[in-house]
């Protein structure tokens, strides 16, 4: 039995390096297929899936938040209001969905994943399209105008992270660039300092319901820092439209995965 308990760490261990050098290798959030995985590959509650996804996010986006820092690429007061939002969000959403059972919470989430993958899609490939029928602000939003509307974006973007274990990058990125008028290259950066207070606070709220393991946090995250960061290596040598495809496939095929075999 002890045995048996060692070969499926071993082999979650290893998974999740591999999943974390493709995580790594495009570039993109991979906290919902960690989700498809855990709950799909291993049998893991959904519940204790999505503690485990955002407890990593929490500290995988720190560092890239950090780093973007440094580059001055984070507008610190418009990342600062809309978080504030996001932390509350998280809570109630988190509260949520550990009131929503568990085939119904593996549905949702898995058509979130297939959301998140349509807009990455009309970003990378639509590109054209978007900027016909979507006009981005031009200039960036302060004063009281952040409040009002940095407050309830950030707490609709933190329910939805902390209910379905998404970091909702691609929904924060959009509202960045279209409501709040940040510019693409801090809008990337911003949206990782936003995501570290909406994981850590949507992780407290299944740390409460009893839902955190801390084993199975301890065995994903470092084996999806090691696997990214080696994945992160590869990206440079693969050709644009293989990079391209791959980040739209990611989420496209864990959500798919996981609303048809929750």
């Amino acid at each position: 039995m002890q045995l048996l308990f060692c070969l499926e760490d071993a082999m979650l261990f290893l998974s999740m390096l591999l999943l974390g050098g493709m995580v790594g290798f495009v570039g993109a959030g991979g906290g919902g297929v960690v989700i498809t995985l855990l709950v799909v590959g291993f049998g893991v509650p959904i519940h204790q899936a999505l503690a485990v996804a955002l407890g990593s996010m929490a500290f995988t986006t720190l560092s890239g938040a950090i780093s973007h820092y440094r580059e001055r690429e984070v507008i610190l007061q418009t990342g600062a209001v809309i978080g504030a939002g996001g932390l509350a969000g998280a809570l109630v959403g988190a509260v949520l969905s550990n009131h929503i059972a568990a085939p119904n919470l593996s549905l949702f989430t898995g058509l979130m994943l297939e959301s998140s993958a349509l807009i990455l899609y009309l970003r990378i490939y639509q590109a054209d399209w978007l900027s016909r029928h979507i006009h981005v602000r031009e200039k960036l939003l302060t004063g009281r105008a952040l409040y009002l509307y940095g407050l309830p974006v950030g707490a609709l973007c933190g329910i939805l992270a902390g209910a379905f274990g998404i970091g909702s990058a691609a929904y924060i990125q959009i509202a960045l660039m279209v409501v709040f008028g940040v510019p693409l290259l801090q809008a990337i950066g911003t949206t990782m300092m936003i995501i570290v207070p909406i994981s850590i606070s949507g992780g407290m709220g299944y740390l409460f319901y009893g839902q955190f393991e801390p084993w199975l946090f301890f065995q994903t995250l470092i084996a999806l820092s090691i696997g990214s960061y080696l994945g992160a290596k590869l990206t440079h040598l693969a050709p644009l439209s293989l990079l391209r495809f791959c980040i739209v496939a990611l989420p496209a095929v864990g959500g798919l995965i996981m609303v048809l075999f929750r």
